[in-house]
């Protein structure tokens, strides 16, 4: 399946990163067939388990990425981009990949915040957003949250582009 799920991720994820650079928006038209694809391509690769591999691929990545949207700290375009690529590569190495866009995300955070002079609020605000989930839960915190026009929002397709891509290697 790995061979067959890089070119179509690939492709798809230059065009997200692209887009959300440029919009700061993944768009539906890209990411909903991608999914429904890589659904179909699994199952008729490898019949009922591609198709049970696929849909708990699409399972991990809305669950993981679902929650820090509902936290305010994820877009749903990348919830459903993410879902997308596990639709493809299954849930293994989805989590593989998520754990390295985690890290690529975090590198490439910090490299903005540096550049853009905001370091100690990026510090800060990652701090509340993470030490402040213990007391509201899975609410949203209204000050760090993507809803406030007034906070810097870094797109995300880049690093999740990074951390699938980087994952492919690693197998």
């Amino acid at each position: 399946m790995h061979s067959i799920a890089w070119w179509p991720t690939f492709a798809v994820l230059a065009i997200a990163t692209v887009t959300d650079l440029h919009s700061r928006r993944i768009p539906n038209w890209l990411v909903l067939p991608f999914l429904v694809a890589g659904i179909g391509v699994s199952t008729w690769m490898h019949g009922w388990h591609g198709l049970g591999h696929s849909l708990a691929g699409v399972a991990t990545g809305a669950a993981l990425f679902g929650i820090l949207f509902v936290m305010g700290g994820m877009g749903m375009g990348d919830v459903k981009l993410c879902a997308a690529i596990g639709a493809w590569i299954g849930p293994q190495q989805l989590l593989l990949a998520l754990v390295l866009t985690g890290i690529v995300g975090g590198i490439m955070a910090i490299g903005w915040a540096v550049a853009g002079g905001f370091i100690g609020e990026l510090f800060q605000g990652t701090s509340d957003f993470i030490f402040g989930a213990a007391k509201r839960g899975l609410r949203p915190d209204p000050a760090i949250n993507l809803n406030n026009p007034q906070k810097r929002k870094m797109p995300y397709a880049p690093a999740i582009a990074i951390g699938t891509l980087i994952s492919f290697f690693s197998h």
